[in-house]
């Protein structure tokens, strides 16, 4: 009777450590702290293998990362606001922290067209979605 138990609970074990399905694709929460183009590529490119792979994503412009967001930066982050541009219009959500926008003096109409500022409901319903992975860069 105990060896069932403990086979029922290994086999429990495995089914919660594979990884999502395709019917259940897992959310991803990509977290942007950085200004430095190839810091930002790296988030971004792997933002869209995952979203082309089903994942739905969220791509939170924080700390510094909100200056990719910025249109006046437009010369400097061009491949990136492309890209969030492209990844907003296959349904990805871009968020910007109104916290560090204040900080770094960027307006709100100053951010690329789609992008939402952040706020306690939208981040946090989209952080603590179930079954959300978060990475950061």
């Amino acid at each position: 009777m105990l060896r069932k138990l403990f086979l029922a609970l290994a086999f429990v074990g495995v089914l919660a450590a594979m990884p999502a399905t395709a019917d259940s694709p897992g959310s991803l929460f990509v977290n942007l702290t950085s200004d430095e183009g190839h810091r930002a590529d790296m988030a971004l490119m792997f933002s869209k293998s995952q979203l082309e792979r089903g994942h739905p994503l969220t791509v939170f412009l924080n700390d510094r990362g909100v200056f990719v967001g910025a249109k006046s930066n437009a010369e400097k982050f061009k491949g990136q606001q492309q890209l969030l541009a492209e990844l907003m219009a296959k349904g990805a959500v871009v968020i910007v922290c109104p916290f560090c926008a204040k900080y770094y003096g960027i307006e709100t109409s100053d951010l690329i067209e789609g992008a939402k500022v952040g706020n306690p409901d939208l981040t946090g319903g989209l952080l603590f979605k179930e079954d959300t992975r978060t990475l950061t860069w």
